[in-house]
């Protein structure tokens, strides 16, 4: 017997931390459906202890619980992971990667770390960057989680590419990733806050940030001063509807808007000084 909870963001900026904290408490999956996001326990653990401890992350979400009959979701959960072509670029996970052109896949194992390939903001990121990575850039992915989009960057053709990223059970899957795709010699995984971080990199010509809307525009001031001559940032984790906000902060504080990416509910955006 397994227990699906299914639990509801009180707004959608809430998704990602609600997520975290799913994965935090325990689970080993979480299907995005619509706004909702669902998840299935064992028999053995809790389901109300889990909410409980998820709830740190949204205290006004909404939460139901049922059961199941005894079905293996690790293979349930691989099956809902696809393959995704984004221009020049294909991100797939390890079991759907055989006879795909290494040069140009991205192998990334899903877990706990965000960023499969399955989330619009992740794609739209991988989707900007496409126009600018030149060869030899150096590259700083801030809350890189499994670091798909600093691997993405070196397939591209950067030299360097730094994975910022300070949860700490996100690293092994970065590094198990950076591995897989055979970059280690150009991407470093760096444990640690962006803010404390990010100065020990720059100057880079390219910083990637798919984070929420309000960290990003806490992170503007240092990504400015980060940034190297005629550099260019990629930011991403803002929802549509926050879109006219944050086009007025990015002017207000000198970011010329180069090119924009939307899907479903997300929008990415292209800046530069």
């Amino acid at each position: 017997m397994w227990h699906r909870v299914q639990l509801t963001p009180s707004h959608r900026d809430r998704a990602e931390a609600v997520a975290a904290a799913m994965f935090a408490a325990g689970a080993e999956g979480v299907h995005e459906d619509a706004d909702r996001l669902i998840t299935h326990l064992p028999a053995e653990q809790d389901p109300a202890l889990f909410i409980a401890s998820v709830r740190a992350a949204d205290a006004e979400m909404g939460a139901e619980t049922g059961t199941l009959e005894d079905v293996d979701w690790s293979e349930r959960w691989r099956d809902r992971i696809t393959s995704h072509r984004l221009g020049k670029l294909t991100v797939t996970p390890p079991w759907l990667a055989a006879g795909m052109d290494p040069a140009t896949t991205v192998v990334i194992e899903p877990a706990m770390a965000f960023g499969t390939g399955e989330h619009p903001t992740t794609r739209g990121v991988v989707r900007l960057m496409q126009a600018v990575v030149r060869p030899g850039d150096s590259v700083a992915d801030l809350g890189s989680g499994s670091a798909i989009l600093a691997i993405a960057a070196v397939k591209l053709g950067a030299g360097r590419a730094f994975a910022i990223e300070m949860d700490h059970d996100s690293i092994g899957n970065a590094e198990e990733n950076v591995a897989a795709n055979g970059v280690g010699d150009r991407v470093a995984v760096l444990e640690g806050d962006a803010f404390a971080l990010l100065p020990i990199v720059a100057p880079v010509r390219i910083i990637l940030a798919n984070i929420i809307s309000s960290v990003l525009v806490e992170l503007l001031p240092l990504i400015a001063e980060s940034l190297a001559p005629r550099g260019v940032v990629i930011l991403s984790g803002i929802l549509v509807e926050e879109r006219p906000r944050m086009l007025d902060v990015l002017a207000s504080e000198g970011w010329r808007v180069e090119a924009e990416d939307d899907e479903d509910l997300w929008w990415s955006v292209r800046v530069s000084r």
